[in-house]
């Protein structure tokens, strides 16, 4: 069996890990979305926990790993991408995960296709906000990328200067919520994520002091914050 399926969704082929389709058949699917420039395989370090109890799929987004490159590039364009996988995959309703650019990505699902989200988790990320990050270094040169440079210069605009559309719909969002904040070392505003959750009808807060890698850097106390949020 191959590592990868590679699924047709919005005009691009998009890499879906194998075995990261996996847990019992009959389980709720857990569809996992990665921060910008990172990959599905950034999962691995909580996948075996969490596929004990839910089918968890992750894809690369747009101009990631093995998907398309394809030079067109938004927050809007990834979720439109994820939507549209969902149905090739046949998945009504999904637990989304998403952490960095990939929470931006879910917050919009969720907003404008709520009633495919039955649990929403976000890792470390309010809606983008206008803020001055840090410069974007030139390009490595002589380095093959794992992702699109192109596309981390069209994402990293958006995010630094984005349209608040995200923050103003924040309200439609109907799936019970699950913000999970990276604490004072994370370079990501916690005063934003703290106003996140009091725009969301049904929004818990925890803070797991990791920085903004939570998953990665205390990957058990991330999943045993997950699954006993979801009653697992």
């Amino acid at each position: 069996m191959t590592d990868v399926e590679f699924v047709t969704a919005n005009g691009i082929q998009m890499a879906v890990y194998v075995r990261y389709v996996s847990g019992p058949e009959t389980a709720p699917a857990m569809l996992m979305l990665h921060g910008l420039g990172e990959l599905a395989v950034g999962w691995e370090i909580v996948r075996p926990e969490l596929e004990r109890h839910y089918r968890v799929i992750a894809p690369d987004l747009r101009g990631h790993g093995q998907t398309d490159w394809p030079g067109t590039y938004s927050l809007k364009l990834m979720r439109d991408d994820t939507v549209l996988l969902m149905n090739e995959l046949a998945l009504d309703r999904v637990i989304l995960v998403g952490h960095s650019m990939g929470a931006g990505v879910a917050y919009l699902i969720a907003e404008d296709h709520c009633q495919r989200v039955d649990r929403l988790i976000v890792e470390d990320a309010p809606p983008p906000y206008p803020r001055v990050g840090p410069p974007i270094p030139d390009r490595p040169e002589g380095v093959d990328l794992p992702f699109d440079w192109e596309m981390l210069l069209a994402i990293r605009g958006e995010v630094d200067d984005p349209d608040l559309d995200a923050w103003a719909n924040l309200p439609r969002i109907t799936a019970r919520t699950l913000m999970v904040a990276g604490g004072p070392t994370s370079p990501v505003s916690q005063e934003k994520i703290h106003e996140a959750v009091a725009l969301v009808r049904q929004a818990t807060l925890v803070t797991i002091p990791a920085g903004h890698h939570v998953h990665t850097n205390e990957p058990n106390e991330f999943v045993a914050t997950v699954l006993e949020w979801l009653g697992s």
